[in-house]
Protein backbone atom coordinates (compact mmCIF):
# COMPACT_ATOMS: atom_id res chain seq x y z
CA UNK A 1 0.00 0.00 0.00
CA UNK A 2 1.31 3.14 -1.11
CA UNK A 3 1.27 6.40 0.84
CA UNK A 4 -1.11 8.03 -1.50
CA UNK A 5 -3.41 5.41 -1.19
CA UNK A 6 -4.12 5.78 2.31
CA UNK A 7 -7.51 7.42 3.25
CA UNK A 8 -6.64 10.98 4.51
CA UNK A 9 -8.01 12.63 7.49
CA UNK A 10 -9.38 15.99 7.27
CA UNK A 11 -6.43 18.67 8.71
CA UNK A 12 -7.53 19.90 12.05
CA UNK A 13 -8.17 23.33 12.65
CA UNK A 14 -5.63 24.97 15.37
CA UNK A 15 -7.67 25.79 18.85
CA UNK A 16 -6.81 29.64 19.42
CA UNK A 17 -8.25 29.33 22.72
CA UNK A 18 -4.94 28.72 24.79
CA UNK A 19 -3.70 31.73 23.02
CA UNK A 20 -6.19 33.65 24.15
CA UNK A 21 -5.52 32.70 27.53
CA UNK A 22 -2.14 33.64 27.58
CA UNK A 23 -3.37 37.29 25.99
CA UNK A 24 -5.39 37.52 29.07
CA UNK A 25 -2.99 36.62 31.44
CA UNK A 26 -0.51 38.98 29.72
CA UNK A 27 -3.27 41.41 30.05
CA UNK A 28 -4.06 41.10 33.61
CA UNK A 29 -0.25 41.00 34.51
CA UNK A 30 0.84 44.32 33.32
CA UNK A 31 -2.66 45.84 34.55
CA UNK A 32 -1.56 44.75 37.75
CA UNK A 33 1.76 45.83 37.41
CA UNK A 34 1.53 49.27 36.22
CA UNK A 35 0.50 50.37 39.23
CA UNK A 36 3.92 50.78 41.08
CA UNK A 37 3.59 54.80 42.68
CA UNK A 38 1.35 55.83 45.08
CA UNK A 39 -0.51 58.79 44.29
CA UNK A 40 -0.65 61.97 46.24
CA UNK A 41 -3.32 64.07 46.08
CA UNK A 42 -2.72 67.79 45.25
CA UNK A 43 -5.19 69.93 47.10
CA UNK A 44 -4.48 73.75 46.33
CA UNK A 45 -7.46 75.86 46.83
CA UNK A 46 -8.29 77.68 43.69
CA UNK A 47 -7.83 81.75 43.63
CA UNK A 48 -11.35 81.63 41.75
CA UNK A 49 -12.45 80.77 46.10
CA UNK A 50 -11.71 84.26 47.23
CA UNK A 51 -10.25 84.20 50.43
CA UNK A 52 -8.20 87.07 52.35
CA UNK A 53 -4.88 88.25 51.85
CA UNK A 54 -2.59 90.47 53.60
CA UNK A 55 1.09 91.26 53.39
CA UNK A 56 4.01 91.73 50.84
CA UNK A 57 3.40 89.92 47.39
CA UNK A 58 4.55 86.66 47.35
CA UNK A 59 3.84 85.22 43.80
CA UNK A 60 6.13 82.70 42.88
CA UNK A 61 6.53 82.24 39.23
CA UNK A 62 7.62 78.17 38.45
CA UNK A 63 9.55 77.97 34.73
CA UNK A 64 10.54 74.48 33.63
CA UNK A 65 14.28 74.95 35.15
CA UNK A 66 13.89 78.04 37.54
CA UNK A 67 11.61 79.72 40.14
CA UNK A 68 10.95 83.39 40.42
CA UNK A 69 9.53 85.32 43.51
CA UNK A 70 8.01 89.01 42.89
CA UNK A 71 9.48 88.23 39.31
CA UNK A 72 13.02 87.91 40.96
CA UNK A 73 15.08 84.40 40.03
CA UNK A 74 15.66 82.81 43.05
CA UNK A 75 17.45 79.17 43.37
CA UNK A 76 15.30 76.64 44.58
CA UNK A 77 16.84 76.03 47.52
CA UNK A 78 16.90 79.60 48.75
CA UNK A 79 13.26 79.57 47.91
CA UNK A 80 12.35 78.94 51.73
CA UNK A 81 14.65 82.07 53.19
CA UNK A 82 13.77 84.26 50.84
CA UNK A 83 9.74 83.92 51.34
CA UNK A 84 10.52 83.65 55.05
CA UNK A 85 11.49 87.47 54.64
CA UNK A 86 7.52 88.23 53.01
CA UNK A 87 5.81 86.92 55.73
CA UNK A 88 4.74 87.08 59.12
CA UNK A 89 3.58 83.57 59.77
CA UNK A 90 3.79 80.08 58.00
CA UNK A 91 0.43 79.92 57.08
CA UNK A 92 0.16 83.45 54.93
CA UNK A 93 -0.66 82.75 51.51
CA UNK A 94 1.77 82.19 48.82
CA UNK A 95 0.21 82.09 45.10
CA UNK A 96 1.95 79.53 42.91
CA UNK A 97 1.73 80.32 39.03
CA UNK A 98 3.22 77.94 36.12
CA UNK A 99 5.01 79.98 33.76
CA UNK A 100 6.67 79.80 30.24
CA UNK A 101 5.89 75.57 29.77
CA UNK A 102 6.16 74.41 33.32
CA UNK A 103 4.56 70.61 33.66
CA UNK A 104 2.36 70.06 36.10
CA UNK A 105 4.37 68.00 37.94
CA UNK A 106 7.49 70.36 38.39
CA UNK A 107 4.19 72.43 40.24
CA UNK A 108 3.72 69.38 42.44
CA UNK A 109 7.17 68.64 43.52
CA UNK A 110 7.89 72.53 44.21
CA UNK A 111 4.50 72.91 46.51
CA UNK A 112 5.38 69.14 48.26
CA UNK A 113 8.73 71.62 48.85
CA UNK A 114 7.02 74.38 49.98
CA UNK A 115 4.56 71.98 52.66
CA UNK A 116 7.52 69.65 54.01
CA UNK A 117 9.36 73.84 54.60
CA UNK A 118 6.53 74.30 56.85
CA UNK A 119 4.31 76.70 54.21
CA UNK A 120 0.79 75.58 54.73
CA UNK A 121 -1.42 77.69 52.57
CA UNK A 122 -0.78 77.72 48.57
CA UNK A 123 -2.85 79.10 46.51
CA UNK A 124 -2.72 78.52 42.44
CA UNK A 125 -3.24 80.61 39.90
CA UNK A 126 -3.41 80.60 36.22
Amino acid sequence: MLLNDMPQRPRRKPSLTPMIDVVFLLLVFFMLASRFGIDAALTLPLAAGGGEYTGPPRLIDVAPAQVFVNGRLVPEEALAPALELLMEHKSDVLILRGKDGANLQRIVTLTESLRSAGFTSVVLVE
